[in-house]
């Protein structure tokens, strides 16, 4: 993606958090024809350091596994919290509206997983990320109702080879920063994730007390 140096993160923990908190990810490859296929789906992350690895399945009906079997190499992307950008913010009215947003993109090399244990264990970790509770309800349908329902789906490794973070957020324009946290501060859900992100960032105010939050080694 077009990634101007100002907004570019190579912080591996900045990047991680925005993978596990927007896991609907688009996982885009090639068809038969070379045109880009798309399937929207959820990831689940496992994190060694900067090495990233992504686990996810789709149905038997949906031709893109045949597509990752042919050609492994893919891109996918994650689309952090966005909002449109008043140009109020600037303290001259010579300056355009503008959008801002955060998103990870990751080149993946793809591992087809056809043992019915390993997709077992893809779908537990899924489950433990969205809703822990249904595990015991998983476990208490049956091993015929499981292998059925795992026979129904393909599942997959994606290792991360390549990944960019791309936090566009004002960076260069410090003349803004403490209008705009204000503004996102006071806006919509979305605004308010960026204004939380502008304070992790050290942008427009304090940094947010936030456990699972890296200080990003490049914001600039």
């Amino acid at each position: 993606m077009y990634q101007p140096p100002q907004f570019a993160s190579r912080d591996p923990l900045i990047a991680a958090r925005l993978m596990r908190e927007h896991p609907f990810a688009s996982l885009v490859s090639t068809d038969d024809e070379g045109f880009p296929f798309v399937t929207h789906l959820p990831l689940h992350l496992q994190q060694d350091g900067e090495n990233f690895t992504l686990l996810g399945h789709v149905a038997k009906p949906n031709p893109h596994w045949r597509y990752l079997a042919a050609r492994p190499k893919a891109l996918v992307t994650f689309v952090g919290p966005h909002a449109y950008l008043s140009p109020k913010v600037y303290p001259d009215l010579a300056r355009v509206p503008s959008w801002n947003y955060l998103a990870v993109h990751c080149t993946v090399q793809a591992r087809l997983l056809d043992d019915p244990q390993a997709k077992d264990q893809l779908l537990k970790k899924l489950i433990s990320d969205h809703e822990p509770p249904y595990a015991e309800q998983w476990r208490s349908l049956g091993e015929e109702f499981a292998h059925k329902m795992l026979a129904g789906i393909t599942a997959f490794e994606l290792q991360v080879v390549d990944w960019q973070c791309k936090l566009k957020l004002n960076q260069h324009r410090k003349e803004s920063h403490e209008a705009l946290q204000a503004m996102y501060a006071a806006g919509s859900p979305q605004e308010r994730a960026l204004a939380e992100w502008m304070q992790t960032l050290g942008m427009g105010g304090e940094a947010a007390a936030h456990p699972d939050t890296a200080q990003p080694s490049q914001t600039t």
